[in-house]
């Protein structure tokens, strides 16, 4: 790979970086009826699919257990939703919408298609086909993202362990892009 090439690729892993974190920073901005983005995303997937899982909201929505807990306290606490155990499974925690979860929705339906305009609204048909298959592509390469670079740490580090001669390492290339 050219060092062109190289650069380029530091370059676009540093947008793809500062696009990720600009997204979560601004959306984090965002409360509806005290209700984060997150949040209001837990109880359309309810409303369209009916009483879940937590356990498979967490999973769908790419939330963290702590994360999908601490929503729907907030869900749950404003009226919105319902948590329930399963009597045969009590380990197994369910949520439901309530009448007030509904009309929350219905109030803010235009926030979604908002969201959506602002963030691709003024792109071209291939713009946005050039999108997709980035995206789709990136989701892809991420399915096994972390083991695969804690496997590297790993052997890098049983090489440091073998071979406790540093000095014969190459210090690291500068880069223009920070990168890990």
């Amino acid at each position: 790979m050219t060092n062109s090439e190289w650069s380029r690729l530091e370059e676009i892993d540093w947008l793809f970086r500062r696009v990720v974190r600009r997204f979560v920073k601004e959306r984090d901005k965002i409360s509806i009826e005290g209700i984060a983005l997150p949040g209001m995303l837990i109880l359309q997937k309810v409303l369209r699919d009916g009483e879940q899982k937590l356990r498979d909201l967490a999973e769908e929505l790419d939330l963290t257990s702590g994360a999908i807990t601490a929503l729907c306290d907030k869900l749950e606490e404003k009226g919105f939703a319902v948590r329930r155990r399963m009597s045969e499974d009590r380990r197994t925690v369910l949520l439901s919408i309530t009448d007030d979860g509904r009309a929350l929705l219905a109030r803010n339906r235009d926030i979604g298609p908002l969201c959506i305009e602002l963030l691709f609204g003024g792109l071209t048909v291939q713009e946005l086909e050039t999108q997709r298959t980035a995206f789709l592509r990136i989701a892809d390469r991420l399915e096994r993202f972390s083991d695969i670079v804690l496997e590297r740490a790993r052997k890098n580090e049983r090489r440091i362990e073998r071979d406790d001669d540093r000095q014969t390492e190459s210090p690291p290339q500068p880069n223009k892009f920070l990168n890990y």
